[in-house]
């Protein structure tokens, strides 16, 4: 599904601080699999998920998904296969609209835009059905500006906006960091049951280690540019939570 071929990415090139943010990294990330990418600061993770979203280009090597060639794709042009959650909750949502509305634009992301009707009872219900999942008691709400709810509600409605529309690949880039241990707890159950339900293949950048080893189906851990190790579903299944922090000790 994603096809990571010696990827190299370097930052300010040539200068006193030039950074070598990723150092030949291949990585085959199979359809329907949960990654979870572990790493001290500056290990290389977020370089190498906006690697994945087209944030950034990398400088050499090849990057792949669903056998199309997207190294010099523009970000934009690779949600057709891409939904993305932030670490800041307010990343993901126009503040100003209601609920609905984000539903709504997050429903005809990839979609070209005409002149149509946008929102009817149909929609609406299928909203709130949507919303009501997540146990918030946001459903009864949909008319309320984005804006005026908690960080951990924004996340969580940012979560299940991602699959409104076809995305075959979710990125969570550290999705919990900014929320309080409950918020945090509902956005990692509502990503993995999505991840789940709709067959996603799913890269998840976090400090956690509580959730790196809950969530996912394989682990990495990077450092300074490098897979440091590399474990699949049975070896990380073996792990104790202990293990994960021992490779930090």
């Amino acid at each position: 599904m994603i096809a990571i071929n010696d990827v190299h990415k370097v930052f300010n090139k040539g200068k006193a601080n030039q950074v070598n943010a990723v150092n030949g990294i291949t990585l085959d990330i199979a359809g329907g699999e949960f990654l979870v990418v572990v790493g001290s600061n500056g290990s290389g993770k977020t370089t190498l998920l906006n690697l994945v979203a087209g944030s950034v280009f990398p400088d050499a090597g090849s990057i792949s998904i669903d056998d199309n060639d997207v190294s010099k794709l523009a970000d934009y042009k690779r949600s057709q296969w891409i939904a993305r959650v932030f670490q800041n909750p307010m990343s993901g949502t126009a503040s100003d609209l209601s609920i609905l509305d984000n539903f709504r634009l997050a429903a005809i992301r990839t979609q070209a835009k005409g002149l149509s009707i946008g929102i009817n009872d149909k929609f609406k219900q299928q909203v709130r059905e949507k919303i009501e999942t997540l146990g918030m008691g946001l459903e009864n709400k949909i008319e309320q500006p984005m804006g005026t709810l908690s960080g951990g509600q924004r996340q969580a409605l940012t979560l299940l906006m991602s699959v409104m529309d076809s995305c075959k690949v979710l990125l969570l880039d550290e999705p919990t960091a900014a929320l309080d241990p409950r918020s945090a707890d509902v956005v990692m159950r509502t990503a993995d049951k999505l991840i789940a339900d709709f067959k996603l293949t799913a890269i998840l950048i976090t400090h956690n280690l509580k959730d790196a080893y809950n969530y996912g189906t394989r682990i990495i851990q990077m450092g300074e540019g490098l897979v440091l190790r590399d474990l699949n579903n049975k070896q990380k299944s073996d792990l104790k939570q202990n293990d994960l922090f021992d490779w930090f000790s």
